[in-house]
């Protein structure tokens, strides 16, 4: 899945996405603490520097932004300074469309974090959390229609500040689904009632148990509660996340799916779910399967807490890093047989069609190449069955296998296009066919298909037989014939 997710990453289209929600001003006061007051039980902090940056619906817009997509923002600020400065960061970036209202009754929301080396030691807040009057809630409706139609999904970021009020939910859902846009809701509080028939809500754990009534000690509590959700206020999916557990997508009618996070220091976890929501939704709009999507809000969520402060990833962080978990899940690819069936079930479960091709791969050349990318075109996940050296000998004679059934399994397993490895030891597949049940069956056009091994069993679930072409001049015993010969 990582080699697809970085080719798509690689050249990621930069579509419209509607940001609805909470806007509010982040400030940073760094400092160093050397001595505890002695007034009161309190460190005293010395002030070295301050920072502000947006935060909220703000902080997801920022994420969006850095994830090269372009953004309409639709918020409230006060006419205030903090209101000003908001305005003022929002107008700094031509991909952003900010709709701003204002309300003279209620001061912008600001966050003040007071942070000393790299640990907060304390926050103050500046808000007022009643819901929208009537005439600002309309004029947020009226650009809700106007906007909906132009995007290819709608973020509703809800930090229980007011802009969010019922009638704004219930009219985001349904211009979404009039025009087909999904809508994706960072939900707050107990009631869900409000978020009924959203496409995906993206709960943390302490609000998956708040919203539920039970505790998330688990993944499997995390997936019972979802569940319960899910059936409850017919959302599409839940998007839980877990924090150090990862995230964990639950889908109507689908197989749950956990996603371990990566192993990082955490510094500051300041603003990791809109990091989360950004990268998910950026995704869904490119075009990327929901479960695709949540291998990249896991990956962006899991970068974002090793940094300091409200912070965001950038394409290129998230493909280098899944770069390198590429490269540690290389040795995973070789599975048993039996671990093989377990995988390759998790995959037709979540609804990818699966390949099988299978060769001695002996002395790796283009012709290997082409047949493997030919088989990877024809299916979401390719399977290689290996013949074992033992097999090989028998096949090839005695003096094959060149290079043995590890190191042929390494070199298969590093080659992008293929998924799994599987090493039998029979003479051919058949056996190892029958038990993956793969969905489609490539062999080199070399043979007819009523010669390929496993062609009548594929057909007989309702799978097909591909031919692939072959590359001509290409021949691991001819190699070979010519290593020998010129000595």
């Amino acid at each position: 899945m990582q080699y697809d997710i970085i080719q798509k990453l690689e050249t990621l289209p930069s579509n419209p996405i509607l940001v609805v929600g909470d806007v509010m001003l982040d400030r940073f006061m760094y400092g160093q603490v050397d001595r505890i007051s002695p007034e009161a039980p309190i460190p005293v902090m010395r002030y070295v520097r301050e920072t502000s940056m947006l935060g909220g619906a703000g902080n997801v817009v920022r994420n969006l932004v850095s994830l090269k997509q372009r953004c309409d923002l639709i918020a409230v600020i006060g006419a205030d300074p903090a209101g000003f400065e908001i305005a003022k960061q929002l107008s700094q970036d031509e991909v952003v469309t900010p709709h701003l209202l204002t309300d003279k009754d209620r001061p912008t929301t600001i966050k003040t974090r007071f942070v000393a080396g790299i640990q907060q030691v304390l926050r103050c807040d500046v808000e007022r959390a009643e819901n929208l009057n009537a005439a600002i809630e309309e004029q947020v409706a009226v650009r809700l229609r106007l906007a909906v139609p132009q995007v290819a999904a709608v973020i509703l970021s809800d930090y229980a500040k007011g802009v969010l009020t019922s009638k704004i939910i219930s009219d985001c859902i349904s211009l979404g689904k009039q025009h087909k846009k999904p809508v994706i809701i960072d939900p707050k509080g107990r009631d869900y009632t409000r978020y009924t028939g959203a496409d995906v809500v993206t709960p943390n754990r302490k609000e998956l148990a708040e919203a539920t009534g039970n505790e998330i000690k688990t993944v499997e509590d995390a997936v019972k509660a979802s569940r319960a959700l899910i059936n409850k206020y017919r959302f599409g999916a839940v998007l839980a996340k877990l924090g150090g557990d990862g995230v964990c997508l639950v889908m109507d009618g689908k197989d749950p799916m956990h996603i371990k996070a990566t192993a990082r220091e955490v510094f500051d976890v300041s603003g990791a779910g809109d990091t989360v929501i950004a990268g998910f939704v950026t995704a869904i709009s490119a075009g990327m399967s929901m479960e695709q999507a949540a291998h990249i809000a896991n990956e962006a969520g899991s970068i974002v807490v090793s940094k300091v402060g409200t912070a965001t990833v950038t394409v290129d962080e998230l493909i280098n890093n899944l770069r390198q978990i590429e490269d540690r899940d290389i040795n995973e690819k070789v599975l048993s047989q039996n671990k093989a069936i377990e995988l390759v079930e998790r995959w037709r479960r979540q609804g990818l069609n699966v390949g099988f091709t299978n060769g001695c791969f002996d002395l790796i050349h283009p012709g290997h190449i082409s047949i493997l990318q030919q088989s990877r075109k024809a299916c979401d996940r390719l399977v290689v069955g290996l013949n074992s050296d033992a097999s090989v000998k028998r096949l090839k004679g005695l003096e094959r296998p060149v290079q043995n059934e590890k190191a042929r399994a390494t070199v298969l397993a590093n080659l992008n296009p293929v998924d799994l490895v599987v090493i039998f030891g029979e003479d051919t597949p058949l056996e190892l066919i029958k038990a993956l049940r793969p969905n489609v069956l490539v062999k080199g056009a070399d043979y007819t298909i009523d010669k390929v091994v496993g062609a009548t069993e594929v057909q007989s679930w309702g799978g097909k037989v591909v031919l692939a072409n072959l590359v001509e001049g290409q021949s691991t015993t001819n190699t070979i014939k010519k290593l020998k010969s010129s000595g």
